[in-house]
């Protein structure tokens, strides 16, 4: 069995579990965090799968950096937020705990203090009502 058939995030690019989607080409998908550390965390992440930066492709690195350009410019527009943080992790011990590259857009507000990951389930209605949002942002 390949390392990719239990990988959450292959099976949310397969269809398999659900996600609030907020973008997809066709190397790419950005989704909201289902236990954000603000509200607007969404992940890009490369629809094949590597486990880190150190392991995926010139090209699928690329495509995902430049999605997670312009989710972070449609967070901006969207959210309004006073910064945004740019998270990717490699490795259990620096943070990391699904083993598929992705990268973490998290909104911030001046003196707001999180981690990457947030404490509890966001609901899924306030998911989809920021990445309406956030998609409109991206469309504009």
């Amino acid at each position: 069995m390949s390392k990719s058939a239990n990988c959450p995030f292959c099976k949310i690019v397969r269809g398999e579990i659900p996600a609030v989607k907020v973008h997809e080409d066709e190397r790419t998908l950005s989704f909201m965090d289902i236990q954000p550390a603000s509200p607007g965390h969404a992940l890009v992440i490369p629809k094949a799968h590597a486990p880190d930066l150190l392991e995926i492709a010139e090209a699928d690195l690329c495509a995902a950096t430049l999605a997670a350009q312009r989710l972070a410019r449609a967070v901006r527009t969207a959210l309004a937020p006073d910064g945004i943080r740019i998270v990717q992790t490699n490795g259990a011990a620096a943070g990391q705990s699904v083993f598929h590259y992705h990268v973490h857009i998290i909104p911030l507000q001046e003196g707001q203090r999180i981690g990457v990951h947030g404490r509890a389930p966001a609901k899924p209605e306030e998911l989809e009502a920021l990445a309406v949002r956030i998609r409109g942002a991206l469309a504009a």
